[in-house]
This record gives structure tokens, C-alpha cells and sequence, in this order.
């Protein structure tokens, strides 16, 4: 039965806070959010709260001369086709946001993947670092049978049927992370399972971190959209919320 209080999302958004709804859709909705991994801070991030208003029409891109408001209309109309492409299609192209740190690429990636949790798709949001981390963690000798295995997250990484790598940033990159992050990125793409990405790296110096088959295979599979603001927006809602205060 659909539930016109939550849209069947099975929590209800007030301001930056999530709540569980009543419905009968909760349990299923409460599993779908528990195994995306979702942080509960990010819950709150849908198409309608992406505010423009943090990127300028007078400042723009060096390299295109395209404002950095432009470039937020565009990123966020990918998002948006992405959202209906993917309840269409799921073997979609994936989206490959690139910019400064506080430009809104986790926002509008988290925007996606609350979208479709909505709809009762699948999703897996991962922190590159984290997940990198978590794998490793696997290796320590003092761990039970019973814990969770490299096998277990790399297949989950592998087979969700959308993937969001969050802060591929420009960490100081191994062998063992470039073979971590090829052989995911790799199996998505020969089984044609998008991934939306958000990176600070520039797309001119994405080998240089990730190796040329990663970044290859990636290029392949996701169209790339860049934001850019000249204020971090983390650092502008602190000031206006200390404003309010």
C-alpha cells in the first residue's frame, strides 16, 4: 500500500533529521538503507534540497570558461536523467563527479542513491578509504571464521547493482589499492553494473593515482561532470548556521 506521509521511503525527512515512518513499508525500507551504508547524516540528501545558490554565474572553469553555476545545472540534470534512466535501465552509464573538497559532488551522489533506495533498488555507498580500510582489516590474524571476509566486501562492491565510491581522492595510491579498486571497477563493468564516483582529482590526473586500466575502465563507464564553488559549502552552512544561532 503506498504511504503518502514517507512516498513509501519508509522514513520521513524533517530539516537535517531522518525518522522511521509507520507504514508497512518500514522493515524493507530499513533494510535497504542498513546495507547501503548510508550514514544517517546523508539520509537527508534529495534532489529538492541541492541548493544553487552556493555556486557563482560570475566565477567560472579555467579550463571551459563555464560558470560554476552552469556546471551545477548540468551535474544536477545528469543526476536527475541518471534517477530515471536507471529505474528504467539499470545497466545505465555511472556518473563521475569531479571537484574541490565542499563543491556538493557526495550531496548530489547521495541524492542519487537516496532516489533509488526509495524506489527499493539496491545500493552500496562507500567511502574509498573506508573500504580500503575495512579490507585490510580482514587480514589481522586475530579475527573468528565467523567475521566478514575480503571476499564478502569485494563482492558486495562488485554485484550491487549501483555502487557510489565517494572521495577517490588523491591518497597516496599502492599497488595493492590500485589492484583493490581495478578488479571492482573492472567486474562492474564487464557485468555492466554502473558506479557514480566523486573525486577531487582532476580527470587529466586520475592515472596518475589510479594506474591507466582503472582510469580507462572508469572513463568507459561513467560520464564525467565537474562542480566547482569558490567557498567551500561546508564552511558557508557553518557560518550562516552560527548566524542563526
Amino acid at each position: 500500500m503506498h504511504c503518502n506521509l514517507c512516498e513509501d521511503r519508509g522514513i520521513i525527512l524533517k530539516g537535517e533529521m531522518a525518522f522511521p515512518c509507520g507504514c508497512n513499508n518500514l522493515k524493507a525500507a530499513e533494510k535497504l538503507i542498513k546495507n547501503s551504508q548510508l550514514p544517517q547524516k546523508l539520509l537527508n540528501c534529495t534532489l529538492d534540497r541541492f541548493n544553487f545558490k552556493y555556486y557563482s554565474k560570475n566565477c567560472f572553469d579555467a579550463q571551459n570558461r563555464i560558470s560554476h553555476f552552469e556546471l551545477a545545472k548540468r551535474s544536477y540534470q545528469a543526476a536527475a536523467e541518471f534517477i530515471n534512466n536507471f529505474n528504467e535501465n539499470p545497466n545505465s552509464d555511472g556518473l563521475l563527479f569531479t571537484g574541490q573538497v565542499g563543491s556538493g559532488k557526495t550531496f548530489l551522489a547521495c541524492c542519487i542513491a537516496n532516489a533509488l533506495l526509495s524506489s527499493g533498488k539496491m545500493v552500496l555507498f562507500a567511502v574509498v578509504p573506508d573500504l580500503l580500510d575495512k579490507i585490510r582489516s580482514t587480514y589481522d590474524s586475530g579475527r573468528g571464521a565467523e567475521d566478514i571476509t575480503e571476499f564478502d566486501i569485494m563482492d558486495a562492491a562488485r554485484q550491487v547493482p549501483l555502487l557510489v565510491l565517494d572521495d577517490l581522492g588523491a591518497h597516496n595510491y599502492t599497488d595493492w589499492t590500485r589492484n583493490k579498486l581495478y578488479s571492482i571497477i573492472n567486474h562492474r563493468l564487464n557485468h555492466c553494473l554502473p558506479v557514480i564516483v566523486t573525486t577531487n582529482i582532476k580527470l587529466d590526473e586520475l592515472e596518475e593515482y589510479l594506474g591507466e586500466r582503472t582510469t580507462s575502465r572508469l572513463l568507459e563507464m561513467c560520464r564525467p561532470y565537474r562542480l566547482l564553488v569558490d567557498l567551500d559549502i561546508r564552511v558557508v552552512q557553518r557560518k550562516e548556521k552560527d548566524i542563526r544561532v
